[in-house]
């Protein structure tokens, strides 16, 4: 079944992630959607400097939005937020440094920010493709830790801080390539058979979608979504995916392009009339498995990873 997904995946990649995707899908955008003020709203982004957190991160700040980057390198995101400065003459933008990965340190964070600061949109963006196995200091398994864990601590601990605001709202950076996997709930951390790095990743993209599910049905009063970017030409790309990178180069899309529906997600009203809980693509709702392809997970499997990522979460709470 697995040959089945990828190839159809393959297939509706090649016609809709691409830049020639994105400009048939674009036609179709209502640019009132965009023409928003941001001023008085706060937005976490994870992983924004650089790659499509650093694009949205300048959307949010040319718009006026108070912007806080959530980043694992000080020189980089400095670096990152003196141009977002910059091009936005918008003084308005933090940095946070923070280890995804780290459990505690997430944890920590959030903690600190919620009695600091007000929240209006999280948008978790950060995310890694490890291809060898790779433990973090707290012996989890680096792809879990960051894409899967690090997310579910960081949404779950900022949810009361959310709800303390209008129009709180959630935007989880998935990928098409979740569509290739069913959920595992028995090998969460890959420790059974070869260990495959992107494979791992989509298997965390899965887990994102669901928790996406999961958290818009118990928190009605916050808009949850999750999306698919496309295929864009981002540094993780470059450097997780060198041969997909070089052989897909000139079809990319730009990362203001994948940046583009994480935007809307997070600042347009037409987004918010959406029902929560919805995966997107190019500022439209899609499905979230193949077809025919015998990837849903049944609800007690989805509990079992609720359970898994709650046991690991308190494991780790400060």
């Amino acid at each position: 079944m697995s040959v089945y997904r990828n190839a159809v995946w393959l297939v509706k990649g090649l016609q809709e992630y691409t830049r020639s995707g994105y400009e048939a899908a674009a036609k179709h955008f209502a640019p009132a959607d965009l023409e928003v003020s941001l001023s008085g709203r706060s937005y976490v982004i994870t992983g924004a400097n650089s790659g499509l957190g650093k694009a949205t991160a300048q959307e949010v700040a040319n718009r006026g939005g108070t912007v806080h980057m959530v980043c694992r390198n000080q020189s980089r995101a400095d670096a990152a937020k003196e141009e977002i400065v910059e091009r936005s003459k918008n003084q308005n933008v933090h940095v946070h440094i923070v280890d995804m990965s780290n459990a505690r340190q997430v944890w920590e964070f959030a903690q600190s920010f919620s009695q600091s600061s007000c929240l209006h949109v999280l948008i978790n963006n950060a995310g890694c493709m490890v291809n060898e196995r790779e433990l973090t200091e707290d012996g989890l398994e680096k792809n879990f830790a960051t894409n899967t864990l690090g997310t579910y601590i960081l949404t779950t601990a900022l949810i009361p801080a959310l709800k303390k605001v209008e129009d709180p709202r959630v935007v989880t950076v998935s990928s098409g390539g979740m569509l290739t996997q069913k959920l595992n709930a028995d090998d969460l951390q890959f420790e059974k058979g070869a260990f495959d790095g992107t494979a791992a990743y989509a298997q965390n993209k899965r887990q994102q979608v669901i928790l996406t599910e999961r958290w818009a049905t118990q928190h009605k009063d916050i808009h949850f979504s999750s999306m698919h970017p496309g295929w864009a030409d981002t540094p993780a790309v470059q450097t997780s995916m060198p041969s997909f990178h070089a052989k897909m180069q000139a079809k990319l899309r730009t990362e203001a392009m994948g940046a583009d529906t994480v935007v809307w997600l997070a600042v347009s009203a037409a987004a918010a009339k959406q029902p929560s809980g919805l995966f997107f693509q190019d500022r439209k709702a899609v499905a979230t498995h193949l077809p025919l392809a015998s990837s849903r997970a049944s609800a007690q499997e989805e509990e079992k990873l609720l359970a898994a990522l709650d046991e690991f979460a308190l494991k780790f709470k400060p």
